[in-house]
């Protein structure tokens, strides 16, 4: 979606504008004069389809502000977090984790998306409850999908595929016509630069590789497979 689309399509003008009241509610901006001999670092809005994983579009949403932007919420809501007695994870900075007796509360953030989930149900309904009078968040439900991984909640765990991901991946990359194999590499297999052959581009081959090492989230089978490639 172009800016010159979005902006005259109505959808897209309440997205904007609920983007802009969340910066009202939430406190995380303050309009100020201009500096005198100042340059004023520019600003964009950017359109983004949030889609199932099925491929439905579930919401629009429009993000602006400058680079800051997402450090200064983050700022607002981990504080909030470690207020109400969250403990921040030491490697993973966006993992908030509380325990109560033998319970435990489990928060992850990505930007402004928030997936949470816990061994008590009053722990639930105290951080939804928190969340919503604090911050107005709306929730969107059991998660089913979430940055290209399918969740399936089952009584006695959890079920995590790509098979979305993975279709995207080949579509992407133009393979649709590539021939599938049934095995991963062979670990024997040695791989050489060939310095003669065809030139690569290597954008496209990073991307790819970094493509794939996300796919084994899921494939661990392919890891080795991608591991090899990506010393290249």
């Amino acid at each position: 979606m172009v800016q010159t689309e979005a902006i005259v399509d109505n959808e897209w003008i309440l997205a904007m504008q609920e983007e802009l009241n969340q910066f009202t509610r939430n406190d995380v901006w303050y309009l100020v004069p201009r500096p005198t001999n100042t340059n004023v670092i520019g600003t964009k809005w950017i359109f983004k389809n949030k889609t199932d994983e099925k491929g439905n579009v579930v919401r629009n949403k429009a993000l602006y502000g400058l680079k800051q932007a997402p450090r200064a919420w983050y700022e607002r809501l981990s504080s909030h977090l470690l207020l109400k007695g969250y403990t921040r994870d030491i490697i993973d900075k966006t993992l908030f984790v509380k325990r109560v007796a033998h319970d435990l509360m489990v928060v992850q953030i990505y930007v402004d998306d928030i997936v949470f989930g816990s061994t008590s149900n009053a722990l639930v309904s105290e951080f939804t409850d928190v969340m919503q009078n604090e911050f107005e968040m709306s929730m969107s439900g059991e998660l089913t999908y979430f940055l290209g991984l399918q969740v399936q909640q089952l009584k006695d765990g959890m079920f995590l595929s790509q098979t979305k991901y993975a279709k995207d991946l080949v579509s992407k990359f133009g393979l649709e016509s590539a021939k599938p194999i049934t095995n991963p590499m062979s670990t024997t297999t040695k791989l050489h630069k060939d310095l003669i052959g065809k030139y690569v581009d290597q954008t496209l081959y990073k991307s790819m590789i970094g493509s794939l090492l996300y796919l084994t989230a899921s494939r661990p089978d392919i890891s080795f497979s991608v591991g090899v490639c990506a010393r290249f």
